[in-house]
């Protein structure tokens, strides 16, 4: 490999998430998602950005328990996990989200008291302020190269959207903006 190419392959693509592990949208969204982790790897880095809506009461616990899932190495393993338990998450609560982390072998004395002590509250708020702040109304809504696009509606078309954005900016001299 010659240097040109590591300087660009250095600095992935982001792709900002917008989710609420409530939402089934999010759920159905979920291929999307591992299609685009297979197709570009290492290239694209998906970040999960908090979203919980008022309508979905247990959303802005399972944004916390997912940044302790962040905390402990399995962000986007828990994220799913609890994604495909929507229906059940609603009626449970948090003593679901405390059962996925023990499924996944996570610390789960560690997500009780998380939750208890809410020290992950300021990054849920500070996602669900900056993505209020570009637009965001409801989940998914994925954020590339500056553009926003609303998954929440309908994911028709998205991952090719997204996957012609991460496209040119992997093109790009240096990779990303």
């Amino acid at each position: 490999m010659n240097d040109s190419t590591t300087d660009r392959t250095a600095t992935p693509v982001v792709l900002d998430v917008w989710c609420e592990l409530q939402c089934p949208d999010c759920h159905a969204a979920l291929d999307d998602l591992r299609a685009l982790r297979a197709r570009y790897g290492d290239r694209l880095e998906v970040r999960l950005r908090h979203f919980p809506l008022e309508k979905h009461k247990h959303a802005y616990a399972a944004a916390q328990a997912a940044e302790e899932a962040i905390a402990q190495g399995q962000g986007w393993p828990y994220a799913e996990a609890v994604l495909a338990r929507t229906e059940e998450l609603a009626a449970e609560g948090e003593p679901l989200l405390i059962g996925t982390a023990r499924e996944l072998g996570l610390d789960a004395e560690e997500f009780d008291t998380a939750l208890i002590d809410g020290r992950h509250l300021l990054i849920v708020d500070a996602d669900q302020a900056e993505g209020k702040a570009i637009g965001v109304t409801g989940t998914p809504t994925y954020v590339i190269g500056g553009e926003r696009l609303d998954g929440g509606k309908s994911q028709k078309g998205l991952r090719e959207r997204i996957e012609e954005i991460a496209d040119r900016l992997l093109a790009e001299p240096g990779g990303q903006l």
